[in-house]
């Protein structure tokens, strides 16, 4: 996607991530700047209105009582950005900010904020010239919008705070100078619109339900790989099986792992009545239903994004009629709920994986293959510590699957008396989808070699090409070599979807 118009329409996941990812270019359509226009005449009709109106002539939060006089609403603005850019703790991804950047300008587009054109046309611009506020980890409680971090990133409109443009850390004065983007000086309302938000939790959920949607189809493939290697029953999968459970992920999960293992010669080769196994452990046999509940919770959680994506949080909002009325979606309730409950699938998904990743490496229990595939058992420990690994990450999988969602701590003298947490849900989301990344990529390398160790015997097609990939860049049986960059190869093999890609040319389209 080489530019992306932001209007009034919701944006889809893979735009959010042309932009967040790749600098897809943004522009505001002909239909957003006219909603943005209308709505800013709202708000200007009001600005010298004696009574009240939140946001226009009223303090913030817990100080909603204190009227300002019209001469201070400038400086009412500046403070309000001044005082909530408050982040502190790590830097947080320019992805994420730039999906952050990308969502707030779209609720700007729907013109219901009543900001200034001018005001969301510098978002665009910051976007587009590559300018990234240095935004913090710490200081958003999911409510009211995620304060701090919406907060740095108007900081920067104003001119104020730094940021990054490539690896440089700067000064937004000077960068801003540097891409020809004149500083905003907010008015009535707009320091308001540009922080009460759900667009960093949002943003983040974007980015990990896209990241899902490739992990999940490559946990079956390293499933498949441990079935073969295994030296498991497919039978199992059977579309008359599944179907007497008719859940939607289940289905699709088994019949992945059908076409994943079609026509292989090792599964045929204990197909016969000499084999005596009755039925294989849950690790294997139970795949479909773990990946397919992870599957179906995505489906659930990719719902609420789109939902979300099509909203306009603010408060208080300017309506379709031409009110100006207070509200309670900034609460950030629906995302939060969706965070804590991917991070529940994600860790059972890494969790099954490494059970799989055992069997293949203990003597006892991978039907005839060395000690942890070692190429000299005693001498060599093979994938003895690559199985650690995993397991070192799906203990803090099983711990990041605590829901943060649950956690509420009242703020701004109990005016805001129940929070979200979801900026903290996204936070530890985004961590267990990389965590989910490297128990895969481990699973892989310890069946690619168990099925190389099987030979004469050939792997299905599917597997086979996934193999075949795997060993471009990491070498097959052998002695001990340093392990760490064979499993940074895979990661990053499987990150990249070059598996994926694989088992699909070799095999057809994966659900």
């Amino acid at each position: 996607m080489d530019e992306i118009a932001v209007g009034v329409e919701a944006l889809t996941e893979e735009q959010v991530v042309a932009v967040a990812r790749h600098d897809a270019r943004v522009r505001l359509s002909a239909g957003a700047c006219k909603a943005i226009t209308d709505s800013r005449e709202v708000i200007e009709a009001l600005a010298d209105d004696p009574r009240p109106h939140y946001g226009i002539s009223t303090g913030f939060g817990a100080l909603a009582t204190r009227q300002i006089a019209p001469a201070d609403r400038a400086k009412l603005q500046r403070s309000l950005i001044r005082s909530h850019a408050a982040g502190c703790g790590p830097e947080v991804e320019r992805e994420v900010v730039r999906a952050l950047m990308l969502l707030r300008l779209s609720t700007l587009a729907t013109g219901r904020t009543g900001v200034r054109l001018e005001t969301a046309a510098a978002y665009a611009a910051m976007l587009n010239a590559g300018v990234t506020p240095v935004v913090h980890d710490y200081g958003s409680l999911g409510c009211s919008g995620d304060l701090a971090p919406l907060a740095h990133c108007a900081l920067t409109v104003m001119g104020e705070g730094t940021v990054r443009v490539g690896d440089d850390v700067l000064p937004a004065a000077q960068a801003l100078a540097a891409a020809g983007i004149t500083p905003v000086e907010l008015r009535e309302k707009e320091g308001l619109a540009l922080t009460n938000g759900t667009d960093g939790m949002l943003g983040m959920l974007t980015l990990e339900t896209y990241d899902l949607a490739l992990l999940l189809r490559t946990a079956d493939i390293s499933a498949a790989l441990s079935v073969e290697a295994q030296l498991a029953t497919d039978a199992v999968f059977a579309a008359d099986l599944q179907a007497l459970r008719p859940h939607p992920g289940q289905a699709d999960s088994a019949a992945n792992l059908r076409a994943l293992l079609a026509d292989s010669a090792i599964m045929a080769s204990h197909r016969g009545p000499e084999c005596t196994r009755v039925q294989d452990a849950y690790s294997l046999r139970c795949s479909p239903q773990v990946h397919g509940a992870a599957r179906d919770t995505l489906t659930h959680a990719r719902t609420v994004r789109d939902r979300e994506l099509a909203s306009a949080i603010d408060n208080p909002v300017v309506t379709v009629d031409g009110r100006v009325e207070s509200n309670g979606n900034f609460h950030g309730a629906p995302v939060a709920y969706v965070l804590d409950f991917l991070a529940i699938a994600v860790a059972d998904v890494a969790s099954i994986a490494e059970r799989r990743t055992d069997r293949s490496l203990d003597p006892a229990r991978n039907h005839g293959l060395p000690s942890f595939l070692a190429d000299d058992p005693g001498v060599d420990s093979g994938y003895m510590i690559a199985q650690y690994a995993q397991a070192a990450i799906v203990s803090d999988l099983k711990r990041l699957a605590v829901p943060a969602s649950v956690d509420s701590i009242p703020s701004s003298a109990m005016q805001e008396d129940h929070v979200s947490m979801g900026w903290s849900a996204a936070r530890k989301l985004r961590r267990a989808v990389d965590g989910l990344a490297q128990v895969l990529a481990v699973e892989i390398l310890v069946a690619t070699r168990a099925l190389d160790l099987r030979a004469p015997l050939e792997p299905a097609p599917a597997t086979a090409a996934v193999r075949a990939v795997l060993r471009e860049a990491v070498p097959g049986p052998g002695p001990d070599r340093f392990l760490a960059p064979d499993i940074a190869a895979t990661v990053d093999l499987v990150r990249s979807g070059r598996f994926v890609a694989a088992a699909e040319a070799a095999g057809g389209p994966l659900h």
